[in-house]
């Protein structure tokens, strides 16, 4: 046997290539000898070994592809011992998401709050730091700055000076020194602007319906909010009723109509062209016989310039009062964010003219302009009820300052 291994060593044409032989014995386990290695003892009858060599060495001849220990570690891999390779922590992992739910809702409330005044934030409070940021002292060309920066930010002109005097007073008297503490300044003044006393409203008599009279200019989103405050008066159990008293549209009666619908409330309407005044003493009759809770008159759009259609909210407030006395209850103003001092405008005429008891801002995610909010809350000294900062149902919120103001600094 000996001697036939040194004659094939030896022997030109039984020549393999280099990586045969020494493959084949590793793949095979050492079934056939190979240079320095023979293994005679594995083979069996040493008769026939001569012509098993050769044969099964051409036979594993694809797979010498692998390299040498390969066959050993896709034994593992195919074998039984592949369960440890599974993930055995997936399960446990998703323990941590059984946490209380009213934590992460309020965070989530806050956070589409603060997503919806970004563009308030970046515009007022991002110059806000870049103009301390590294002074030290608050000298006149800071104060005339941040002057600018209030004006442009919307506060109004009347806001804006009382915030730069309150501040000037306060680095008068040496409260405030430190650069870096003029935003903790700002923000106490503006927090003080939006918190004001609870307005003594009109309360319905016992079994009857509180009257919601909602104005605005056109386009504001008026009947929409109407819409999302109904839903709301539902969700907290209220009967309610809206009243189409924008009769001169008819896409403003079918808009309220499938508002209506959606917050499963009872909608009084008449043809388009009817006298608003008599749609609400007609509605105010049949939620009084029906025991509604909550009744929202709708009005048509107008211009805060036109005498004469403000001239036709005070009769409908009037003719309301008589049916209803006390009524309307409340007076919502609709504004809507975007457009800036002009809606401190039109919120002075309206509340001239009829008495404004809150005011509702709309589209507060679509605006830079976000201090409109503490500007007309200073000057007409009116309270915000709700705001606006999405198209969805939740998204009309019930105002809270601190949560508004942190929003703008935080």
């Amino acid at each position: 046997m000996i001697k036939w291994f040194k004659k094939r060593k030896k022997s030109p044409t039984s020549e393999e290539p280099a990586q045969a032989p020494d493959r084949a014995l590793i793949k095979t386990g050492g079934d056939e000898g190979g240079d320095g290695a023979p293994e005679p003892t594995l083979s069996g009858d040493p008769g026939k070994e001569p012509d098993q060599g050769p044969v099964q060495a051409q036979e594993e001849e694809p797979k010498p592809e692998q390299e040498p220990g390969t066959a050993r570690n896709e034994a593992k891999e195919t074998g039984p011992d592949q369960e440890p390779f599974h993930a055995p922590d997936e399960a446990p992992a998703e323990a941590p998401a059984e946490e209380p739910d009213k934590k992460p809702e309020k965070k989530g409330f806050f956070k589409r709050l603060r997503e919806g005044l970004s563009k308030t934030r970046s515009g007022f409070t991002g110059r806000l730091d870049r103009l301390v940021f590294g002074k030290k002292v608050i000298d006149e060309d800071l104060m005339e700055e941040l002057e600018e920066i209030l004006f442009t930010s919307d506060l109004g002109v009347a806001t804006t000076q009382e915030i730069i005097d309150r501040v000037r007073e306060k680095v008068a008297r040496k409260e405030l020194k430190d650069a870096d503490r003029l935003k903790d300044a700002l923000k106490q003044e503006m927090l003080s602007f939006l918190q004001m006393p609870e307005a003594s409203l009109a309360e319905p008599a016992p079994g009857d319906p509180r009257v919601i009279m909602v104005v605005g200019v056109n386009g504001v989103g008026k009947t929409t909010t109407i819409g999302k405050a109904a839903m709301r008066f539902k969700a907290e159990g209220e009967n309610v009723m809206l009243v189409a008293a924008d009769t001169f549209r008819a896409a403003a009666i079918e808009q309220l109509t499938v508002w209506g619908e959606r917050a499963d409330c009872e909608v009084v309407r008449q043809k388009e062209g009817s006298d608003p005044s008599a749609v609400a003493f007609d509605a105010l009759s049949a939620a009084m016989a029906r025991a509604v809770d909550v009744v929202i008159i709708d009005t048509a759009g107008r211009l805060h310039t036109r005498s004469n259609l403000m001239d036709e909210l005070q009769k409908i407030r009037r003719v309301a009062g008589k049916k209803l006395p006390g009524s309307p209850h409340e007076v919502w103003l609709v504004l809507d964010a975007t457009t800036g001092q002009n809606a401190i405008s039109q919120a002075k005429v309206f509340h001239e003219a009829i008495g404004v008891t809150g005011i509702i801002l709309t589209k507060l995610d679509g605006t830079a302009k976000g201090g409109i909010v503490i500007g007309i809350s200073h000057e007409l000294g009116v309270p915000i009820r709700y705001i606006g900062i999405g198209e969805k149902i939740d998204d009309l919120r019930p105002f809270e300052p601190e949560a508004f103001v942190d929003a703008i600094f935080d």
